[in-house]
């Protein structure tokens, strides 16, 4: 494991080589290393703390494979690593974490897994390159501002399974043009 602000703020910092014995991250671990340029998260690892890469801002590459047994993204996560243009979200994952891809301004598209079943408020606030989202089945709730100022958000497709969709999830996504709300749909925030 790596501790909580192990290497917090160690901005010359330009790559990491982690074990495959790795098995998690605490909250803080490389929060604002902003000279990281890459980051591949070893197969066990189950679990990556809260802000665990927030305010990377050299970060153009992380990789996580399908094989991951990553059970979520944590809140903040990916906080502003605003050079990251993608990131696989592996199968293992169940949720998305508020904040956690907040502020990504390069990136263009996100494959959520069927396996997530809640994305949390402000999740892609900012994602302002963000064209297409997809909302699988299992997803039950979509978190307040989850998308909001998503600008080059055109489609949005939710799968039947979503009940909820908090307050201003979709606020100030002036480019989308069309919306399927399915049935199973109970409540819309303001």
């Amino acid at each position: 494991t790596i501790g909580q602000y192990a290497f917090y703020g160690c901005d010359a910092l330009e790559s990491v080589s982690l074990p495959e014995s790795m098995l998690s991250f605490n909250n803080f671990a490389f929060e604002y290393c902003s000279s990281l340029k890459s980051i591949t998260i070893p197969d066990k690892v189950w679990s990556i703390g809260q802000a665990a890469f927030s305010d990377c801002t050299a970060l153009t590459s992380v990789t996580i494979s399908n094989a991951s047994k990553l059970q979520s993204i944590a809140d903040s996560t990916f906080e502003d690593c605003t050079s990251l243009t993608s990131v696989t979200i592996p199968s293992s994952a169940t949720s998305i974490g508020e904040r956690a891809f907040y502020g990504w301004k390069a990136l263009t598209g996100i494959t959520i897994p069927a396996s997530v079943t809640s994305i949390g408020s402000y999740a892609f606030y900012g994602c302002s390159s963000l064209e297409s989202v997809t909302i699988p089945e299992k997803v039950k709730s979509i978190g307040t501002y989850a998308f909001y100022e998503c600008t080059g958000l055109t489609s949005v497709t939710l799968s039947e399974g979503v009940t909820t969709i908090g307050e201003s999830a979709f606020l100030s996504c002036n480019k989308l043009t069309s919306v399927t709300i399915p049935k199973s749909v109970k409540s819309i925030g303001k």
